[in-house]
Parts: structure tokens; C-alpha cells; sequence
């Protein structure tokens, strides 16, 4: 098949990319590189099926060919990234999705909407781990509002696409996810400890690392991806639209992470302890039954396993053509045309 994916240079695009080439599918790599690197596609340019269009999201399609199926994953994911503008980053939630279902919309393809498990916010006592019934509590005022909220009305615009255009989109909630083509100045638990380790320095955890997470290999998420996308609807039937929880419900504290990746890199690494970032959920777990049920889905890969994969990646990386957030973009978001 024709496959546009939009971010499709950045870690999780360019792990999609590589499987869909690898499957026989001509696949068309949208990205503006705002927050990706250009290496994370490197090993791709000049495979045969493979292209790449220099685009920013939001603004007019250049002239690509026809897809199939879209990808939806263009949007800064990590806090340093789309707090560094935030305003661009809630135009590229709105703007950028309101674009690529249109386009959805004019050439018949079937699109994922890359949400995120932000929608829900630091969930209440009672909502752990986190269905997708939950509605979340997000605060719509806080520094990661741009992307809570950004995300959330995605999904409403993917649902009224559904409901008043009969677009075909599927809606994945993604989990912490880790692996292979991290930025590495993308602020996240992972990628901060591996590099941390890695250069002998002092891990730093957030509170009093007590806070959980659930880690997600990032191969397991692409299959997750790729067989919502691809399920079939039995005749008669409306096909299944989501939203859907995507993540690994295995839970570790911070600090366990910490631990294992000082273990695993061999790191004399000390832990220090630094103040808990404003809005930062101190619970994340995916309730995953409905993707289990749906799509015969759940993740393969534990923790240690992903790790031993992924800190290889960081150690032979230069990290120079990784770009850090600097608060200074040349985008300029407040003053582009609207």
C-alpha cells in the first residue's frame, strides 16, 4: 500500500517507517524536523519504496501520492519539546489534525490518530489503572496544557470526523514507550537515565521517586499500531474506532528504573533528588483489556529485555546532531499567519 506517516522522522515514525518498508509498503515520511533528527532516518533514505517530504503539518499538503492509510503522528511529545512553543504545539494538535483528516476525508484513506495516555492527566483515586471511560483530570492552565489539551481535542475532531463525514480513523492512547531513535534531549525518565549513566553522572529523580510508570518497548507499540490500522470490520458492522489504551501495565517506580539502568550500564551513577515538575502524574498504568480484546494485543518485551536493546543506541550516539530545546524557536508560533 501507498502509507503517508506525518512525524515520520522522529523515534516513534522512524521505528514505524522501518516496519512498513520492511513489509513491502511504499512509504511516504512527512516531518518538518521541529523536534526529530534527520539520522533517525538516515538508514532509510534510498530504500526503495521510501520518501521523504520536508512539511510542516499545519500547513497546505505539498503534492504527494495518494495513501492508503495515515499515520498521524506529527506533534512534540516529551514536556522540554512542546512546552519549548507551546502554542505551536496546540496548532499542530488542532491545526495539523483538522488538516490530515481532511485530507483523510478527500482521498478515502484510513488514518491513526497518534492521542496520548496526557488525556487523562494525574488521574483521580479510583481511576488506576486507566480506562479508556475515564474522562481524565487535566489541567486546562498548566505549562502542559498545550499538549493535554491539544491531544484531547484531536480526539474530539477524529470523533465528529467519524460521526458527520464517516471517516475511517482509529484513535491510540499511548503509554510511556521507549527504545531505539529517542531524542535524546527529549526530558523523558528513560532516555534522561541511560544518557546520565552512560556519562557517569548523577541520576536525577523527581520527587521522591516513588511516582509510577509503565514502560512499553517501542516494537511492541508499533505492532499495536499496525494491527489497529489494519483490523477488519466483519460485514455489517461499524469498524472499531477507539479510542484504545496502547502501553505496557507492568508499573515500576522511578526509582526501580533508576536502579536497573545503573545495573545495566554499569554505572557508579549516584541517585539525587530534585523537586516534582508542576502537573506531573504521579501514577501512569494502562488498563489494557480493550486492546487485548480488540486487536489480540499485549506486549511481549519486559523492561530489562527493551533496556539491554536501548542502551546500546544511546551509547554509540553523537549527540550533536540532536538539537535541545532552547525556549527560542525560529518558529515564531504567535506570529504566523493563521
Amino acid at each position: 500500500m501507498n502509507i503517508l506517516v506525518t512525524g515520520g522522522a522522529g523515534f516513534l515514525g522512524a521505528n514505524l517507517c522501518q516496519r512498513l518498508l520492511n513489509e513491502g509498503h511504499q512509504v511516504t515520511c512527512l516531518d518538518n524536523f521541529f523536534t526529530s533528527a534527520r539520522c533517525n532516518i538516515d538508514h532509510l533514505r534510498g530504500r526503495k519504496g521510501f520518501t521523504l517530504v520536508e512539511h510542516d503539518v499545519i500547513m497546505p499538503l505539498p503534492a504527494v501520492d495518494t495513501p492508503e492509510r495515515i499515520y498521524h503522528l506529527a506533534c512534540p511529545a516529551s514536556p522540554p519539546h512542546y512546552q519549548d512553543d507551546p502554542v505551536y504545539t496546540a496548532r499542530i494538535a488542532f491545526e495539523g489534525t483538522l488538516r490530515m483528516l481532511n485530507f483523510a476525508r478527500k482521498t478515502g484513506a484510513r488514518m491513526m490518530q497518534a492521542s496520548t495516555s496526557e488525556v487523562y492527566g494525574d488521574p483521580d483515586a479510583g481511576h488506576h489503572p486507566q480506562k479508556e471511560s475515564y474522562r481524565g483530570n487535566v489541567n486546562p492552565h498548566g505549562i502542559r496544557a498545550c499538549y493535554d489539551e491539544g491531544k484531547r481535542i484531536g480526539e474530539t475532531l477524529c470523533f465528529d470526523f467519524i460521526r458527520r463525514e464517516n471517516t475511517d480513523v482509529r484513535v491510540v492512547r499511548i503509554f510511556n514507550t521507549y527504545g531505539p531513535q529517542m531524542h535524546p534531549h527529549d526530558g523523558r525518565v528513560v532516555s534522561n537515565f541511560i544518557l546520565q549513566a552512560l556519562q557517569g553522572k548523577d541520576i536525577t529523580l523527581y520527587g521522591d521517586g516513588l511516582q509510577t510508570r509503565s514502560f512499553c518497548f517501542v516494537d511492541d507499540l508499533i505492532e499495536a499500531f499496525v494491527r489497529m490500522v489494519e483490523r477488519p470490520t466483519p460485514a455489517g458492522q461499524q469498524p472499531f474506532y477507539g479510542p484504545v489504551n496502547t502501553g505496557n501495565p507492568v508499573e515500576f517506580t522511578i526509582a526501580q528504573l533508576a536502579d536497573l539502568v545503573i545495573e545495566l550500564t554499569g554505572s557508579k551513577s549516584k541517585k539525587v533528588f530534585l523537586p516534582l515538575p508542576k502537573d506531573d502524574p504521579l501514577q501512569r498504568k494502562p488498563d489494557i483489556t480493550l486492546a487485548s480484546e480488540k486487536l489480540g494485543w499485549e506486549p511481549e518485551i519486559a523492561l530489562r529485555e527493551g533496556l539491554q536493546k536501548t542502551i546500546p543506541y544511546f551509547a554509540g550516539l553523537d549527540l550533536s546532531q540532536f538539537i535541545a530545546p532552547t525556549m527560542h524557536t525560529a518558529h515564531a508560533s504567535c506570529n504566523l499567519a493563521v
